[in-house]
């Protein structure tokens, strides 16, 4: 089977059906050729037989078509040929390369050596064959003779759609034979004229040199007058128009003749035709469009003239002599193609004007049908005129009758142009390929849809209209803020980007030697610049990050008493310093709040952990005291260092890239330490824990040490919050004996250890109410061995605690009537109120200990039963009124039966001072009110629980309300807390006076963090000023629970900077319970009451509520006014916000309006558009487009820098647009528009724009002018925030000044006429939105278009008032010869004229002037010759009907534009035609 070869080649469309041929070489002389038909359902084809070729071997290339795959036959005799077009043959000799002169192009070399005698072929990649001959030999071949010349290939694609299969590879047989002579080059058009002589072989056409000399080119400059391609013209260019080029030499000008004309003229007369009117809708290929054109016109001077004289009026330089009736041939006429040719820009102008005017999707494959021709389909039928078919398909939207309302045919085209290229950068080139007047209507479709987008779009359809602030709204994957390319305006650059001074740069060097590491304090704000405007321009954040540093000297102020000797001095300072301490201790857990999640990203290096700094600067010695070795225990310390690596881990953002199990482990102490411990704990609470693996879990646990053990257990807990995860479950049990098959056992692991286990079983299973780990943790409340307290078992109340909140967390909410409900119920009843006293009298010993289970059982009961409204579970927690029984509870327990009683009654807790009073029991009430008015002395324990009943009301209304900032709540709250700081301030000696000042003062700790739930995020300064005091505040009786009740307040106030504010699902209300719950650490060691690693559970509860405006520009932060749509229960609410800004709760929140005049319009509906609240629960992000003639709130507060305050009236920039004139700019109101545009624009074409063409340096009339014209055009650019008009503007300035010899005068003179007639007769009809009652301005003013084609209008009449031009016109009116005059200044101005004048005024073609002419004179003499009513005597009145006759009947000839065959044009014929000079 080495011989064996196959290949599968020629896949394509054949006009029925989409196949490939599958050739197959079997050992031998012959190839069998089978035709399979390509199934698309994936079913296995079946294969036709179609002939057998002689091969001994086929290869399939790349050769001849650059998306179809041709053969390469090894013939017997050993030579090659190439199957292209199917199975026509394309015999290939190959030389081997070597030097050849390319001096001419039939320079006459010897021929390199042959390649003989081939016997196999290897396919290699595309283009390319190994080639073996039969002595051994190997040759690497490349066989691409793909044309490189975009029109060739196109031409090639359509004539394979009008050609039979034979003539079609004829054409492109002979093309190859003529451009191989010139080793394949691609310069001088070398391509191109090959064709043209394929074309003519195949056509039977002999091309005539009427000029031809015949002598050959002798020097350099007669060889490159030979070249093709040396005919430019630099009229265009200012600079080098005066450049004397060669003249192109007569005689390479020829036509084409024939006796006998082929039929198959028509049909690549009308593709040729069709492939010049593609290229007139791309301005880039105006070139190839006039390389073109020549050849069309030689062919239509046989068949249809009148197509010269159609082409003639565009590219006028093309032929030297116009087309005669008098010298049409009627033999070689074709009446299968009309008279006069199509006019695609006609055809797309009556579509807009008249929506009736049915037309298809322009389809090349179509034209065949019209000439009974059968194609070859040789490049399949793909559309190879696709600028047409794109077109046409975008204007049958722009103009669709079915649709009346004008938005909605925008919007259409708008989704036509994204389905056909995909994207929007790709529809805005094509749109700035287009010519600016077929450009314009779709233009002011992307305007409409600008002003008004719909809301359901994607994001490319955004961006097509040039709303980038709705396309990142709906955008999948959310842009990266400050990437590189966009710009930041000039303020934010220069605050950015500072200056490295000198001392700067020693100090760094300084630390640099020492090996110094840049210290972290901790409270860094990398966010973007949003920390910078979220407070506007206050200090409160720098204010709140002062107070919160650990990691700096803080400072403290002693009395000065002279009395004291030195060795007093210095231990009144260490008193100082260990209070101080105490305060430090606790400032972690408020900076974990301040800080929360505003490290983005994580680099490989280790992460910093800031240090603890328990110095104290003493003033007004000014004195640093350091604490002196012992004075602050290690235990306090441990766990001021555990909260500070809990703070330092809170800080990466839960989603935060790079934190992955290498990188904990990389961050990994030799020695295990409390810090890493809090570190790994705050990594769990973000959820990063997931990440860990198994063994790294175990090299964290297995060394038993507490802290660690601690934070990995609640870590990996709070990371798999609610799951249920079995992995995590197993390692909880391994630290929680409750979890183990024998609960006695001893397993080594400290009671606080174990507490942390269970609180993590109840986070783990938050909400699944599972029974067994719910029977457990019940259980644990009560356990036996923590019955008696003992030195064992010091930590007794925080386990019974975390059990009983374990139980409360699995139960959260679903409390009900079941058995199995109703016994836990019962056994928690038992819990509260203790076991029932025995009826014999008989004292047994306490299975447990009320005092401990009291207040836990009545916080499980509360979350158990959450929001569930249970009035007969609320009255088991009834508070007592009377002194005895008061005197039987501990005033503390009345605090967490008010608590656990509201969570119940969710939904009877209010938010007023009401309410609040009235949950205390009327006796208490009343005791209290003749004490605080009458003043009469109430009991201590009427006092007592008057304050405990009080403060867990006020908890729970900043549980309800939290994250809310309800005014109602708020100011309740604030009075409560002043009255409570006022109580505690009061100084008295008694002893019971300082037990209802602790109370009072614990109390106090849960009003303010109450206040502060409610303020979530806020950073409302009323709340700042009292904790600031209070923060200052570090006296004896101030003990370490009140300092972490103030810093958790401080630490909520600004959660997260003020990004994040609180939830109130039943899952945050339970994490906020367990983390502010209402049981105050005396010292920092302090865990018995209560485990203080579950102070940090808020993470839980947190949600990013805060909504960012940013300019889509900059991704800057920026203030924006915003309307905010909510629903509470059945009714609608709307409030007005200044982003950023704190939104409510998701699930209220309907919808988000931008209305403000210096944005874009904005409107996010929540409701109906899941995509888009998808994205903002997300991101919390609006992004918003600045309108260019405004500067932002941050940088304009007032609005008094906006260009319309600055500009003032822009009458004269309107008229300066219509007729560029010079102004006196001194006078102009916006006479300094360039610097103000620098001064706060950073749109770099707007800055581009004013520096290089706003300018007043011009030297010459001209070039002021010019400027002046800029200037308008920017600023009415910028005011209407229409960018896209600038270089339409240019253009129109470009066709204003253009002089009549430029190569494409003619075609943008045709350009401008269908932009005049656009916006002059269809813009208001179809295009303003009138119909809708929602006019709109255009793009461009139709006094600016109209105004252009006047300029050119009037030279037009400068030059047709010439006599030479009325002999010229009248020869071409009466069909007489017309060929380049001598009396005319420059070769070519009478064609340039002629064409001119011809073109803006819709004359029609000679021929059809004659033909108008005969029946004119017959009707003439008809009527006058006839009496009434036959005839007329009125000679004046049949004049005017003639003319209008003659003017209808000519426009509708020629598909003229709205405005016709103009009446000024037809006298001047009438005149020639009666010999009037």
């Amino acid at each position: 089977m080495e011989r064996f070869s196959a290949a599968l080649f020629d896949q394509r469309h054949d006009g029925s059906e989409l196949r490939t041929l599958l050739a197959i070489c079997i050992h031998g002389t012959r190839a069998l050729v089978y035709a399979l038909p390509v199934d698309e359902a994936g079913q296995c084809p079946h294969a036709n037989y179609l002939t057998t070729i002689d091969a001994t071997s086929v290869v399939p290339i790349r050769s001849t078509r650059a998306e179809i795959w041709d053969l390469l036959v090894v013939k017997p005799g050993g030579t090659v040929s190439i199957l292209t077009h199917g199975l026509y043959d394309l015999p290939i000799q190959l030389r081997l390369p070597g030097s050849r002169s390319v001096q001419t192009q039939d320079a006459d070399d010897s021929p390199n050596p042959e390649v003989k005698n081939i016997v196999a072929a290897k396919w290699e990649c595309v283009s390319s064959v190994t080639l073996t001959c039969s002595g051994g030999e190997n040759y690497r071949g490349r066989f691409d003779i793909l044309p490189q010349d975009s029109l060739v290939s196109q031409a090639l694609r359509v004539l394979a759609l009008v050609l039979p299969k034979q003539e079609a590879f004829d054409v492109h047989r002979k093309f190859l034979e003529a451009w191989t002579p010139h080793y394949f080059w691609t310069s001088s058009n070398a391509e191109f004229h090959a064709l043209s002589l394929a074309i003519s072989f195949v056509l039977e056409l002999k091309p005539v040199y009427p000029f031809k000399d015949g002598k050959p080119p002798s020097s350099p400059w007669d060889k490159f007058c030979h070249l093709t391609a040396n005919s430019r013209s630099f009229a265009d260019d200012p600079a080098l128009q005066r450049l004397k080029l060669p003249v192109p030499l007569t005689s390479q000008q020829y036509f084409f003749f024939t006796l006998k004309p082929n039929p198959l003229l028509a049909p690549v007369l009308y593709a040729l035709h069709m492939l010049a009117e593609d290229l007139r809708l791309t301005v880039q290929r105006y070139d190839s469009l006039l390389l073109l054109v020549p050849l069309v016109c030689q062919i239509a001077h046989i068949t249809r003239p009148e197509w010269v004289d159609y082409w003639k009026r565009l590219c006028p330089n093309i032929m030297p002599a116009w087309p005669s009736p008098s010298t049409i041939r009627a033999d070689t006429l074709d009446d299968r193609i009309p008279v006069w040719p199509p006019d695609m820009t006609a055809v797309l102008y009556g579509r807009l004007s008249n929506p009736d005017w049915k037309f298809l999707p322009y389809e090349s494959p179509r034209l065949a049908s019209l000439f009974d021709i059968q194609p070859s389909f040789a490049f399949g039928n793909a559309e190879p005129l696709l600028t047409l078919q794109r077109v046409t398909t975008a204007y049958l939207c722009l103009a669709g009758d079915s649709v009346a309302s004008t938005q909605r045919r925008a919007e259409l085209t708008v989704e036509t142009l994204i389905q056909t290229w995909g994207t929007a950068k790709k529809g805005l080139l094509f749109l700035d390929s287009l010519p600016l007047g077929i450009a314009a209507p779709l233009r002011e479709a992307i305007r409409t849809c600008q002003l008004s987008p719909p809301g359901n779009w994607r994001s490319e359809h955004y961006e097509l209209v040039g709303r980038r602030d709705l396309a990142f709204s709906v955008a999948k994957v959310q842009p990266v803020h400050f990437q590189q390319g966009l710009y930041q305006s000039p303020e934010t650059y220069v605050n950015s980007h500072h200056r490295v001074t000198i001392s700067s740069l020693v100090e760094q060097a300084k630390s640099a030697s020492i090996g110094e590491v840049d210290a972290v304090s901790g409270v860094e704000l990398d966010l973007n610049g949003f920390s910078k405007i979220r407070f506007g321009q206050d200090r409160r954040l720098e204010e709140v990050a002062r107070m919160l540093c650990s990691s700096s000297v803080a400072s403290a102020r002693l009395v000065e008493r002279p009395e004291l000797n030195e060795h007093d001095q210095a231990k009144e300072q260490q008193h100082q310093v260990v209070r101080l301490a105490e305060r430090t201790l606790a400032l972690p857990y408020g900076r974990a709040m301040f800080t929360f999640g505003t490290v983005q990203t994580v680099t490989r290096e280790a992460y910093v952990i800031p240090k603890m700094e328990f110095s104290v600067r003493v003033q007004p010695a000014n004195v640093i005291a350091t604490p002196e070795p012992g004075k602050i225990p290690p235990e306090c310390t441990n766990w001021g260092e555990f909260h500070n690596g809990v703070a330092a881990g809170l800080r990466i953002s839960p989603g935060a890239r790079g934190v992955e199990s290498s990188w904990i482990a990389f961050n990994k102490p030799s020695e295990l330490t409390p810090q890493h411990a809090g570190f790994l704990f705050g990594l769990g609470l973000t959820g990063h824990l997931k990440e860990m693996l198994t063994w790294h879990t175990f090299g964290y646990l297995t060394p038993k040490h507490d802290f660690t053990s601690i934070g990995v257990l609640l870590g990996l807990s709070a990371a798999n919050v609610g799951s249920g995860n079995k992995h995590v479950t197993k390692l909880l049990a391994v630290h929680t004996p409750a979890l183990l098959p024998t609960p006695t056992i001893d397993l080594n692991v400290s009671l606080m250890t174990q507490a942390a286990g269970l609180a993590g079983v109840g986070i783990l299973y938050l909400g699944t109410k599972n029974r067994r780990m719910a029977e457990v943790c019940l259980h644990q409340i009560s356990r036996k061995d923590l019955v008696q307290p003992d030195l064992s078992n010091e930590h007794r109340e925080a386990y019974t605690y975390a059990a009983a909140i374990a139980l409360g967390m699995i139960m959260l909410g679903q409390g009900s009537s079941t058995p199995a409900d109703t016994a836990c119920l019962h056994r928690l009843r038992v819990l509260v109120h203790g076991e029932a006293k025995s009826l014999t009298g008989t004292s047994s010993r306490p299975t447990f200990d009320t005092n401990i289970t009291s207040p836990a059982a009545t916080v499980a009961l509360g979350l158990m039963y959450l929001k569930t409204g249970r009035k007969d579970v609320a009255d088991i927690l009834e508070i007592p009124s009377t002194i005895i029984e008061l005197n039987r509870i501990q005033p503390s327990f009345l605090l967490m039966r008010t608590i656990a009683r509201s969570l119940i009654m969710w939904d009877a807790i209010g938010s007023t001072e009401e309410w609040v009073l009235t949950q205390v029991p009327s006796p208490i009430m009343e005791a209290m009110q003749e004490h605080m008015v009458a003043k009469k002395v109430a009991d201590d324990a009427i006092q007592l629980a008057y304050y405990n009943i009080l403060a867990g009301c006020c908890f729970v209304v900043g549980l309800k309300y939290a994250g809310t900032a309800r005014h109602e709540a708020y100011m309740m709250l604030s009075h409560f807390f002043d009255s409570f700081s006022r109580f505690v301030a009061a100084n008295g000696v008694a002893f019971d006076h300082k037990i209802k000042r602790s109370a009072v003062r614990e109390g106090l700790n849960l009003v303010s963090i109450a206040l502060c739930m409610v303020m979530a995020g806020t950073g409302e300064i009323s709340c700042l000023r009292r904790l600031r005091y209070a923060y200052g505040m570090y006296h004896q009786a101030f003990r370490y629970g009140v300092h972490v009740a103030t810093h958790l307040s401080l630490g909520l106030l600004f959660l997260g900077a003020g990004r994040f504010t609180l939830g109130t699902s039943n899952a945050a209300i339970a994490c906020l319970v367990t983390a502010f719950f209402p049981r105050f650490h005396h010292v920092s060691s302090d865990n018995k009451s209560y485990l203080q690693a579950l102070r940090h559970l808020w993470v839980l509860a947190v949600e990013p509520r805060c909504l960012v405006a940013r300019d889509v520009n900059t991704c800057e932060a920026a203030y924006l006014p915003v309307k905010i749509t909510t629903r509470e229960g059945n009714e609608k609410g709307i409030s007005q916000l200044i982003s950023p800004t704190l939104i409510p709760d998701f699930g209220k929140l309907l919808s988000v309006r931008v209305d403000t005049p210096r944005y874009w319009p904005f409107f996010v509906d929540l409701e109906h558009s899941p995509e888009q609240k998808k994205n903002l629960l997300k991101n919390q992000t609006l992004y918003v487009k600045r309108r260019t003639a405004f500067l932002s709130y941050t940088e304009d507060p007032r609005g008094s820098r906006s260009l319309f305050v600055r500009s003032g009236s822009s009458a004269g920039d309107a008229a300066t647009l219509d007729f560029p004139q010079l102004t006196d700019a001194k006078t102009h109101p916006a006479s300094d528009l360039t610097h103000f545009i620098s001064s706060f624009s950073n749109d770099t074409l707007f800055l581009a724009f004013a520096d290089y063409f706003s300018r007043d340096d011009g030297e010459t009339h001209a070039e002021r002018i010019f400027h002046a014209y800029c200037h308008a055009v920017l600023l009415d650019s910028i005011l209407q925030d229409k960018m896209e008009t600038l270089q339409s503007h240019l253009a129109l300035y470009q066709y204003r000044t253009q002089p009549e010899s430029a190569a494409y005068f003619h075609l943008r003179l045709q350009d401008l006429r269908f932009a005049a007639d656009f916006y002059s007769k269809v813009f208001e009809r179809r295009f303003c939105g009138r119909a809708e009652n929602n006019p709109r301005p255009p793009l461009i003013r139709e006094n600016t278009v109209s105004g252009a084609l006047q300029v050119l209008d009037k030279r037009l009449g400068e030059l047709a008032a010439q006599p030479r031009f009325n002999k010229v016109f009248a020869r071409y009116a009466r069909g007489e010869t017309i060929v380049d005059a001598e009396n005319f200044d420059s070769p070519g101005e009478l064609s340039r004229s002629l064409a001119w004048y011809l073109l803006r005024n819709g004359v029609p073609s000679a021929s059809l002037l004659v033909i108008l002419r005969q029946l004119a004179s017959e009707a003439y003499k008809q009527s006058v010759s006839r009496p009434p009513p036959e005839g007329t005597a009125d000679v004046k009145g049949l004049d005017v009907g003639i003319k209008e006759v003659l003017r209808g009947t000519g426009t509708k000839m020629i598909n003229a534009f709205g405005s016709g065959w103009s009446g000024s044009s037809l006298d001047r014929v009438i005149d020639a035609w009666q010999g009037v000079s």
